[in-house]
């Protein structure tokens, strides 16, 4: 059944959210790379060939490379910038077990085998299950990774405070109840700000939640991402938005997980910010990630320019 997206607020010029994502997609290379279970990964690159450091984004659960929609031009002019959606996500066919988390990241290291220049070493961008994701797959690839920066990341054996429930979206729905659900649940999960829920948050909710395979829930409520991380060895940074929904009010609990396994831990908190800091704060959240990855000489330059903005 189609989706019916005719009650989604158009963008300011009159443009449709589908448009504009079109014209983002559009400047990247799509291609889909065998996965190793029979099935194809999706991913999106920006400045392919430009020379620059190779920059993995992966997305949050139920999600797809739109997660990053405001944060893959900006983060082109300093980095190849591969996005991906995660195997059965996305335009990503499923692994073979939707609720194993080692079955999605042996799909992702088989496609990243074939993407990705060999030898090269790159850093990843982890958001909520995408930060789970990234844990597991830096077991794999420690001697490649240059840093993960974990975003809101899930899967972590911490207080969580309760929250309405999110409610399922079909395709079935009245154009008017799909979009205000949607509307809804981004409210309730990924932003702090009920005014930062346009056409475009409420388009990818609809479009990312209704063709979701992968149960990437199952696996955060499993704490997969705190079972691992006594392996991982690759240098981890954290951004999160100071009001995340998944961790308000105790971040201080996420910051003492990771120091426990890094005692250099640092962990920046984006004000303001809801849990997809990097759509609703998306010019603080790209200047970090630049100055966070950013070399050693170049990074003490961008942290004097920053101070006084980001935390």
């Amino acid at each position: 059944m189609a989706l019916d997206y005719s009650a989604v607020p158009r963008m300011p010029d009159g443009r449709t959210a589908a448009e504009h994502i079109r014209e983002i997609e559009a400047t990247a290379r799509a291609v889909r790379v065998p996965m190793g279970n029979g099935g194809r990964m999706m991913w999106h690159i920006w400045g392919e060939g430009s020379g620059k450091p190779i920059l993995l984004l992966f997305h949050g659960g139920s999600g797809s490379w739109i997660h990053w929609i405001r944060n893959v031009q900006p983060l082109s002019e300093h980095f190849t910038v591969y996005a991906a959606d995660m195997p059965g996500l996305g335009d990503s066919d499923p692994p073979d077990d939707v609720r194993d988390i080692w079955s999605v990241t042996h799909c992702v290291q088989a496609a990243m085998q074939g993407l990705l220049p060999a030898e090269e070493k790159f850093a990843i961008t982890g958001f909520s299950f995408g930060g789970m994701v990234a844990g597991h797959i830096a077991v794999l690839f420690a001697q490649r990774i240059r840093r993960i920066v974990m975003v809101g990341a899930g899967g972590l054996k911490a207080t969580r405070k309760p929250g309405p429930k999110l409610r399922k979206l079909l395709p079935e729905m009245p154009a008017e109840t799909l979009a205000a659900e949607a509307r809804r649940n981004l409210e309730i999960l990924m932003l702090h700000d009920p005014a930062g829920v346009d056409g475009i948050a409420i388009h990818m909710q609809i479009l990312n939640t209704t063709r979701a395979k992968t149960r990437s829930r199952d696996m955060g409520q499993q704490f997969k991402l705190s079972e691992v991380l006594p392996r991982v060895k690759v240098p981890l940074t954290g951004i999160w938005g100071e009001f995340d929904s998944t961790t308000y009010p105790n971040i201080q609990e996420r910051i003492d997980l990771f120091r426990a396994r890094q005692p250099d831990f640092e962990m920046n908190v984006i004000p303001g910010a809801g849990h997809w800091v990097a759509y609703e704060a998306a010019d603080a959240f790209n200047a970090k990630l630049i100055e966070i990855l950013a070399e050693p000489q170049a990074r003490s330059t961008l942290t004097a320019a920053s101070r006084g903005g980001v935390a």
